[in-house]
């Protein structure tokens, strides 16, 4: 098995539970039975060997991986334990995970913090924003690179108003358009205020024939080491554990009519989001992200 020089992987296994309540999320209060949590922690462990194992197997590849589980894993210890042995790895350049931040952080004390970041996401009708941002402060004060973001809708408008004035001017404040909900021009000026990069987020992108990293430098595994190109399109490259997948990486255009979720968009080449997020593609920090220049 012949692996890229650089290859990113999403890794979404199957763990589906949350501990929020969010009324536009398909998995809030979700709760897996005790069966599909050793599931999920076996399907982990071998994913993470797999990746340990690639220091030998494939010298000279560079991995950065991704969590991006449907449901909230930072309140599972097998994906703490996860992050800080992945961040250790030398031929590992990154580990990120999506977040709600519920969870403790001084876990994270223990991990290569050059290596581990975090997306995290504020969700107002779940928490207080003062709880949320004593977290950032924590993460801040362990030296632990972190986004932060809201979705995008109108009576989260307020809030984030709130948070971007209360984080630091050098902490990236992301805001996701809506699912389904559409924008008119004064209603995005209000959230391009307080996140710059709004517009990237605000209409599907147009992506049919379009050069895209993903199915070449970026693939999606799940739980059972399936790989896809990515988590939008449901065709198999192969296996991640049987090596399968390895001969079908190639540079191609996005089949896709268009693509509306910042994992996915991220990687169009004509849209130069990773000269935009240079360093930070995967924890969606922009390059040199200070408020007062950005792009």
């Amino acid at each position: 098995m012949t692996l890229p020089p650089t290859l990113t992987l999403l890794y979404r296994g199957p763990l589906a539970s949350c501990d929020y309540d969010c009324p536009y999320c398909p998995f809030a209060k979700r709760r897996d039975t005790p069966e599909q949590l050793r599931a999920d922690r076996a399907a982990l462990d071998r994913f993470v060997g797999w990746v340990a194992d690639q220091a030998e197997q494939s010298p000279g590849t560079r991995l950065s991986v991704l969590f991006t589980p449907w449901g909230e894993g930072l309140v599972r210890s097998w994906y703490r334990a996860a992050i800080v042995r992945l961040s250790h790895l030398p031929h590992v350049d990154r580990v990120a995970i999506q977040t709600n931040l519920s969870g403790r952080v001084e876990w994270l004390a223990e991990c290569d913090r050059a290596a581990a970041a975090l997306w995290t996401t504020f969700h107002p009708t779940q928490t207080p924003r003062e709880r949320f941002l004593a977290k950032c402060r924590r993460l801040r004060e362990l030296g632990v690179r972190f986004s932060v973001g809201i979705v995008g809708l109108p009576e989260h408008l307020d809030a984030a108003r709130g948070l971007r004035a209360d984080l630091p001017d050098d902490v990236y404040l992301w805001v996701n358009a809506a699912e389904g909900h559409s924008y008119t021009d004064d209603e995005a000026a209000h959230w391009q205020a307080v996140d710059p990069l709004f517009h990237h987020s605000r209409y599907p992108h147009a992506s049919r024939g379009l050069p895209c990293r993903t199915g070449d430098t970026v693939v999606s595994v799940d739980g059972d080491g399936t790989v896809r190109r990515c988590h939008f399109l449901p065709t198999e490259l192969g296996n991640l554990y049987d090596g399968s997948f390895a001969e079908r990486l190639r540079p191609r255009p996005c089949p896709a009519a268009s693509c509306d979720c910042h994992i996915g968009y991220v990687h169009l080449e004509p849209l130069d989001l990773y000269q935009v997020f240079r360093g930070g593609v995967l924890e969606r920090i922009p390059a040199g992200w200070d408020r007062s220049g950005a792009t």
